[in-house]
């Protein structure tokens, strides 16, 4: 079964939107490819919500394909503590940031 984490982002007050890019591209492709739990990680920029969609607004949506969830959790919880801590110390707005876990329809 393919499990997938979105991810809704919003960036911290203050940083740029091209700067979270630059780090997207640089530093967490790259550190996401380290995580032998991550089958694919893809971060999409948000360009419009439909109306009625509440909780935002955010700037990003991450999709992460992982071959389990304890997998991936278990690394998060080991390895990337750091890293995480990194992110909504310095990027992340964490009281907007929401996550959801999916299993996918196959057809």
């Amino acid at each position: 079964m393919t499990v997938v984490r979105y991810v809704l982002v919003k960036v911290r007050p203050g940083v740029s939107l091209d700067e979270f890019e630059k780090f997207e591209r640089e530093v967490d492709y790259v550190k996401a490819a380290q995580n032998p739990s991550i089958v694919s990680y893809r971060t999409h920029r948000i360009q419009d919500l439909d109306p009625g969609i509440e909780g935002g607004p955010w700037d990003f949506m991450e999709r992460i394909e992982v071959t389990s969830r304890a997998e991936y959790e278990k690394q998060a919880a080991s390895g990337s503590k750091e890293f995480l801590d990194l992110l909504y110390s310095k990027w992340l707005d964490r009281s907007k940031t929401v996550a959801l876990w999916s299993d996918l329809v196959e057809p």
